[in-house]
């Protein structure tokens, strides 16, 4: 039929074309390249259209490259399906070798995917140029390998030889002729050994260092997280802030005006006082005026009588009735005023403060743990309740196992629960002692040694000594563990900056019995929320 005719010329002119230096009757006369998209002229011969489309835009004629015939308008270009078809069959057949890949030695032109590499001729070949190495028997006892480049970097540098085998002592790729002369007495494999050993190691490599990633992006998330839930606290920090802040401010501002119009409401009280005794000392010299005129008449007289009867009638001799006036003063009494305006802001400040600690002491107190207390720490001379809730120094050393994880020096207990991330918070009775010392401790703290409390040895802990001396033993300013006083709202002292590495205890000292004086014990007690 047409069709079976058609199908076998197809397979005659691929045949043809592997022959017939790969295919040369299909490469388009512009680019040297097997066709793409091809296209016919009305001329008859064939071209690549993004070549000849080219080809005509930069040029004044429409000329054809190939029979040089002179068209004098662009002619339509035709697809040519017999062609397409032939060049994709050519394609799909040829495999010509794509970037990455090994292409034939032996191909001229267009470069062929290689199959096979020989490690005797150091050669990679295409299907066509590798038949001679499947039928000739000189040739069949070359061994081949999967393509790869660089075969010389398979031969033996000294040898001359392939590399087939593995020498596990000096863990590199040998010839036979090495395990004669460097590597004798070595442990060598065949190069098929060496490689299923080596590609399990890397599998177990490969299978740990994704381990690794996943932690790490795990690890990521995590900080994400921790970056948002920080981002959530700022915000939240930001606007109590922002609002304590302002009620502070209008408190100030509030006590700044109070203190100008006490000052102004003052300044006029002095200023009517001082108008009144201007009035009455104006009013008292008005009069003293009057008899001073009089005395001036009476004294301009030199009628003897006339003098004399003045005097006594008009009664001049003697001033007017005046005030006693050395002791009237205007002092205006603002002393005092800014103090005590100070006084009541610092009292608002104060209720501010309270209001503040006791939010924050509230905040807190949403992260409270069930602490209870590990015999297996304590000291011989404590005694702990059956509920591990209490605590007190006995004065008899019991026997007890000298574990690693006991005290043997310190009079101290740590809690059986322990806290490598996170926030926690618990409470502690001290009513009725003289000494104690509380906070929280590394879990790798020496326990078999005297104790020096300080967060450079893993403690960050406040202490009693004598019923009143408090002390925070602090240091270099590491990260944050707050102590509160619960019953008044208050905050006692917070370590700052801390970055801790590895798990934190509770860390509980009731210290000594001191004859009785210091009896009472440290009680861990639920958290009563204000």
């Amino acid at each position: 039929t047409r069709q079976s005719v058609n199908t076998l010329t197809k397979e005659v002119i691929i045949t043809s074309l592997q022959v017939k230096s790969h295919g040369l009757e299909f490469l388009c006369s512009i680019c040297l390249d097997v066709f793409t998209d091809p296209v016919s002229t009305p001329c008859g011969h064939n071209f690549c259209k993004n070549c000849i489309t080219e080809h005509w835009n930069t040029n004044d004629q429409y000329l054809c490259p190939m029979c040089n015939k002179v068209f004098n308008t662009k002619p339509e270009l035709l697809i040519n399906t017999f062609i397409s078809e032939m060049v994709a069959q050519f394609r799909q057949s040829q495999q010509v070798s794509k970037p990455g890949e090994v292409p034939c030695d032996v191909c001229t032109g267009t470069k062929l995917k290689a199959l096979k590499s020989c490690l005797v001729c150091l050669a990679s070949y295409c299907e066509t140029h590798l038949e001679p190495h499947l039928t000739m028997s000189g040739l069949k006892r070359h061994q081949l390998i999967d393509p790869v480049e660089n075969l010389e970097g398979r031969m033996c540098t000294k040898h001359d030889k392939p590399l087939e085998l593995f020498c596990k002592t000096d863990q590199t790729c040998v010839c036979m002729l090495c395990t004669l002369s460097d590597h004798k007495m070595h442990d060598v494999v065949p190069l098929k050994e060496g490689y299923e050993e080596k590609r399990a190691e890397l599998g177990k490599t490969e299978a740990e260092i994704q381990q690794m990633i996943q932690k790490r992006r795990l690890k990521i998330q995590e900080i994400k997280h921790s970056v948002d839930l920080s981002e959530e606290d700022a915000d939240r920090e930001i606007a109590e802030g922002v609002q304590v802040f302002t009620s502070l401010m209008e408190s100030v501002e509030r006590g700044l005006n109070e203190l100008i119009n006490t000052i102004k409401e003052k300044q006029k009280t002095t200023e009517k006082q001082a108008e009144a005794f201007i009035k009455e000392l104006e009013q008292e010299i008005s009069e003293l005026m009057k008899r001073s005129t009089e005395v001036e008449q009476v004294l301009r007289s030199e009628d003897h009588l006339h003098l004399l009867q003045s005097v006594q009638s008009l009664n001049i001799q003697q001033p007017p009735p005046t005030k006693d006036w050395t002791e009237v003063s205007v002092r205006p009494s603002y002393e005092g005023t800014v103090v005590k305006a100070v006084a009541q802001l610092e009292e608002t400040l104060s209720k501010e403060m309270k209001k503040l600690l006791e939010s924050e002491l509230k905040r807190v107190q949403q992260y409270a743990v069930d602490v209870t207390l590990d015999p297996d720490t304590a000291h011989p001379e404590l005694i702990l309740s059956d509920d591990g809730k209490q605590v007190n120094h006995g004065d008899v050393r019991k026997n007890l196992p000298d574990n690693p994880e006991r005290f043997s020096k310190s009079v101290c207990v740590l809690g059986k629960q322990s806290f490598s991330s996170g926030r926690f918070y618990f409470e502690v009775q001290v009513k009725g002692k003289t000494e104690w010392t509380l906070g929280v401790a590394r879990e790798s703290i020496n326990r078999k040694r005297s104790i020096t409390l300080s967060p450079q040895n893993g403690y960050w802990t406040i202490w009693l000594r004598n019923g009143n001396e408090y002390k925070a033993l602090a240091g270099p300013p590491e990260g944050l563990v707050s102590f509160y006083d619960v019953d008044a709202a208050a905050l006692i002292y917070s370590f700052t900056g801390c970055s801790f590495t590895e798990k934190l205890f509770p860390y509980f000292s009731p210290c000594n019995n001191d004859g009785g004086k210091n009896s009472s014990p440290l009680i861990i007690s639920p958290v009563r929320v204000i």
